[in-house]
């Protein structure tokens, strides 16, 4: 089983800055793709950024030079750096991860789920 733990969350007010990480833990073979995805109050949840192992990466077009997306590949960790935030970034923030256990079989695995608030 490989877990993820989200922290980092909390209120912020507009033009902000908050520090989101996830670490995955349990019995790691191989995570591949990481990534933040979040759900705003009434609407679906929505990819915020994703990246590689080998570190490239891709963002939502509505964050884009705001977030930055990186990760630790020793502390099996993902990191999402947002800045200039704005109140419709206000939402409930997802890890994900890929992993590939030891028999090749693919897991999806999803965090808790963390609280950001803009708001003044």
């Amino acid at each position: 089983q490989v877990q993820l733990v989200e922290s980092g969350g909390g209120l912020v007010q507009p033009g902000g800055s908050l520090r989101l990480s996830c670490a995955a833990s349990g019995n790691i073979f191989s995570i591949n793709v990481m990534g933040w995805y979040r759900r705003a109050p009434g609407n679906e949840r929505e990819l915020v950024a994703t990246i590689r192992r080998v570190g490239s990466t891709n963002y939502a077009a509505s964050v884009k030079g705001r977030f930055t997306i990186s990760r630790d590949n020793a502390k099996n960790t993902v990191y999402l750096q947002m800045n200039s935030l704005k109140p419709e970034d206000t939402a409930v923030y997802y890890c994900n991860a890929d992993h590939v256990d030891n028999s090749g079989t693919y897991w999806s695995i999803w965090g808790q789920g963390i609280q950001v608030t803009v708001s003044s």
